[in-house]
């Protein structure tokens, strides 16, 4: 009997009294990958705040996530966790940037020119031109230097794929392809991702979770876009060419720049090291598509979501980026997640945070 009462009583201490977040804040920068609503307002065919979207978010919601559910990074924040998912900006924000910010935007890119044909967009400048304002308020909500407040965070980036979908791979539409070698086309993104993620750095940023591109390829849309059967080697080749040089940026960073961990979760080696399980469709998607690929509006989507791969012409279903985040958090494969998974980069804070309330 006794036995039984302590049972339940651990069992209301653990439901009433919640643990702190492995890291204070948690601050996302990226794509339609990453994007939870950053684009809902922007001039733009980029959005995905209507259904299909979102039939699986709590209360059947499209809140502007290109997926039936939840995306990788808000995965990531319940592993780290936080009780609510990481809010997108607004001009406008109390409290929450306390726990973090979700800049993503759908269409976005390293360079600003990506994505334009699509309409507005939020690219890497102006992501962490928005950070920059945040981390202006934040300063008098702390108590500490603020940069001391943030060296305790997380930053996730996810970009790079618009780079090559929306820039490189859309000749009618960008030069790209004739001025550039694919070659020297990711040693410009490499330039120019450098030199940002230098800027987080300075102030106070140190620990980065950095993800390569998958294999684009193999996407639905670059499938039909190009008549093929099958992946298109030379989408995947030119991204390869990408995902080697981020892997020797890291590796630079993580050299050159005191007290900074840098880490990087391979999109492409996770594709090849863990292939679907057998029943994932992967080569058509769950919802309707429209002619730029993403979900025809208000049309029914597939009915088994877990047994698709992909939602849209590129976007993942929640299986799919639950799976991704899993591995992202805890794989100990270093070819996966090198030189760590996001627990251990997480692991083993300095000193507790302290801010105003």
């Amino acid at each position: 009997m006794l036995r039984i009462i302590i049972f339940v009583i651990f069992l209301v201490c653990g439901v009433l009294v919640k643990g702190e977040p492995k890291v204070p804040c948690y601050f996302i920068f990226g794509d339609s990958l990453s994007d939870v609503g950053n684009n809902n307002n922007l001039r733009t065919m980029v959005k995905a705040n209507y259904p299909p979207y979102g039939v699986d978010f709590p209360g059947g919601v499209p809140t502007g996530r290109f997926t039936n559910n939840r995306t990788i990074e808000d995965y990531i924040s319940t592993y780290l966790g936080f009780d609510k998912t990481i809010a997108p900006y607004k001009d406008l924000m109390g409290q929450d940037i306390l726990r973090g910010v979700n800049f993503a935007s759908g269409s976005g890119g390293i360079l600003m020119e990506t994505g334009a044909q699509l309409g507005d967009r939020i690219w890497l400048d102006r992501q962490i031109q928005n950070y920059m304002m945040t981390i202006l308020r934040l300063q008098f909500m702390v108590f500490d230097p603020v940069s001391n407040y943030l060296n305790k965070c997380l930053y996730t980036v996810n970009i790079g794929s618009n780079d090559y979908l929306n820039n490189y791979f859309l000749p009618q539409y960008y030069p790209s392809q004739r001025v550039f070698t694919p070659d020297q086309y990711a040693d410009l993104l490499i330039s120019r991702y450098r030199s940002r993620l230098r800027t987080l750095y300075i102030t106070g940023a140190r620990k980065f979770a950095i993800f390569g591109i998958g294999n684009l390829g193999c996407i639905p849309s670059q499938i039909i876009r190009n008549n093929a059967t099958g992946c298109v080697d030379e989408i995947n080749q030119a991204a390869n060419m990408f995902n080697t040089k981020l892997k020797s940026l890291v590796d630079e960073l993580n050299a050159m720049l005191p007290g900074a961990k840098f880490t990087l979760i391979s999109l492409s080696n996770l594709q090849a090291l863990s292939p679907l399980p057998a029943g994932i469709n992967s080569n058509s998607t769950c919802c309707k598509l429209r002619s730029d690929f993403q979900c025809e509006p208000y049309s029914t989507p597939c009915a088994n979501r877990d047994l698709y791969a992909f939602f849209d012409g590129f976007h993942p279903t929640d299986v799919i980026n639950g799976g991704v985040a899993e591995a992202a958090y805890s794989s100990p494969d270093r070819r996966i997640a090198n030189p760590m998974n996001i627990n251990e980069l997480t692991s083993n804070q300095q000193g507790k945070a302290t801010h105003r309330h």
